[in-house]
């Protein structure tokens, strides 16, 4: 059977962020408490203006509700520029010490006449194989 994995979207201010976790066995280590997720993000600017990605803000709880907050410029070291009807794409990860948690949060552009636009990134599920449904035959 072939696992598709889920993805999640938002658009705000003609932005749309969609993001696609992925559970990463071979770098999680259950004995110690330490769980791994990679995270691809692809944002596309479906509006008529450029924008430019300024900032972020990530909040992400764990399984027992602890809350880490993550605040920084740019993404994965990077400001990009998006025109109408461009897309740019990266990928990032995290660690819990819990075997599933959420993640969600803000992007923040410099829109037009510099106005700071608030983007969401939708909540996602970091789910590992133990806790997700077993799959009836």
């Amino acid at each position: 059977m072939i696992s598709i994995p889920a993805r999640f979207t938002a658009t705000t201010h003609d932005i749309e962020i969609t993001v696609t976790p992925i559970y990463l066995e071979s770098q999680s280590f259950p004995h110690t408490e330490n769980w791994s997720w990679a995270y691809h993000v692809r944002m596309q600017n479906t509006g008529q203006q450029k924008v430019q990605l300024v900032s972020r803000y990530w909040k992400i709880i764990d399984a027992k509700g602890f809350v880490k907050e993550v605040r920084g410029p740019g993404v994965v070291g990077e400001t990009p520029v998006l025109n109408p009807g461009e897309v740019y794409e990266y990928s990032s990860g995290t660690m819990l010490p819990t075997s599933s948690g959420i993640m969600s949060g803000y992007y923040y552009f410099s829109g037009p006449e510099n106005k700071t636009l608030e983007i969401t990134i939708p909540a996602f599920s970091l789910d590992s194989p133990s806790d997700l449904p077993k799959q009836m035959n």
